[in-house]
């Protein structure tokens, strides 16, 4: 079931940099966003992940002070926004593409906000300089977006938010728009960026790696409701839900019901695998979630499996695929489930192998609630 409440993991010792309280937005009879809840402390990098339509990026657009929430309170450094428009709010956002003006220049494109604000002309000078240096882009001031690689527009259209010296930057799928290996160097620079700066940075993507290499932590949303919010580490090795589980990486779901004694999960085909401890009582529905990389393939069964392993079973090889520095497998078991493995490129097997798969109980995160049929 949705969670509608703060992370547990806020430090209440910090200041909070953004709130949104209850928020509600509507669409006419759509619902958008329903009892938003999130606490933003200052200084963190915060992603807002999930699928497209979840309502991410109105939540951030209600931040910036484009949308206006329904009902509930936004307040940024403990002032209420409700009602403030987005050029008297201490925000800049960085979007996808870029919106450059073609027409000036790198240097005229950071100053365009300073001149709207009427900033003194040496001031002006200073603050574009340093903008652009902080950036690396001080050697581009004279060209024009037309003449920049998708990486330095990137990098100009930073220049122009830092520029304005936020309170909080916002990040509209920022990275998008760019190439796996350019995407890769920005999300290095995105962090060194703001670890130099300190200020916050709230990231709205619907790519699950880039939110884990870059958030410190992370609210994952569903059909405008928050599922979880955590850092990286507890989204992926702890998810709440089998949404969660599936959305952020690759993982095995497996249903079935709770036996407390021995501790198994028994399925639907009478597999039973061995689970760690649960607070679910015997005969309860759960989910539970396997991730590939935990899951061992061994062409024999293993007498005393690594780290004596508790789950141990047979099935086949049915499909490969190389990716490089892994091998994603397909093993279908005897009773019918597939499981997705992950295995270094130096291991090899091919359709039709005859294997043993082996995860230990501590592998297997109940979930709780089982996944819809």
């Amino acid at each position: 079931m949705a969670q509608t409440i703060s992370s547990p993991t806020v430090d209440t010792t910090k200041v909070l940099d953004v709130e949104l309280k209850n928020i509600v937005k509507t669409f006419g009879d759509e619902t958008a966003v329903q009892g938003l809840n999130l606490q933003i402390q200052q200084g963190e990098f915060f992603g807002i992940l999930g699928p497209s339509g979840c309502g991410k990026t109105t939540t951030l657009r209600m931040i910036a002070g484009f949308e206006n929430p329904t009902s509930g309170e936004l307040t940024i450094q403990g002032q209420s926004m409700n009602g403030v428009p987005a050029h008297r709010r201490s925000v800049n956002t960085v979007f996808q593409s870029y919106a450059l003006f073609n027409h000036m220049s790198v240097w005229d494109n950071v100053a365009f906000g300073l001149k709207v604000k009427k900033i003194p002309k040496t001031d002006l000078r200073q603050r574009v300089g340093e903008a652009l240096t902080l950036v690396q882009m001080e050697s581009f001031a004279k060209r024009y977006p037309t003449q920049l690689s998708g990486g330095q527009k990137q990098r100009v259209a930073l220049a122009r938010a830092l520029v304005n010296r936020p309170a909080v930057m916002l990040l509209d799928e920022p990275l998008g728009a760019l190439d796996l290996k350019l995407r890769k160097q920005m999300q290095v620079e995105l962090t060194n960026l703001h670890q130099r700066l300190g200020i916050t940075f709230i990231m709205v993507t619907h790519d699950q790696e880039e939110a884990l290499s870059l958030s410190n932590r992370i609210a994952v949303m569903k059909d405008g409701q928050i599922e979880q919010v955590g850092s990286p580490k507890e989204i992926y090795e702890h998810p709440n839900t089998a949404f969660v589980a599936d959305f952020i990486g690759d993982t095995n779901l497996l249903s079935g019901h709770i036996q407390q004694h021995p501790g198994t999960l028994t399925l639907a085909s009478g597999l039973q695998i061995e689970i760690a401890p649960t607070q679910l009582n015997d005969g309860n529905p759960a989910d539970i979630s396997i991730r590939p990389e935990k899951i061992q393939l061994f062409a024999q069964a293993q007498t005393t499996p690594p780290g004596h392993q508790a789950n141990q079973h047979q099935g086949e090889v049915k499909h490969t695929l190389y990716t490089g520095p892994h091998i994603h497998c397909i093993i279908e078991l005897a009773t019918g489930e597939q499981l997705r493995v992950l295995q270094p490129n130096h291991i090899r097997y091919q359709p039709g192998d005859k294997v043993y798969v082996s995860w230990a109980a501590t592998d297997c995160q109940v979930l709780g609630s089982p996944s819809p049929p």
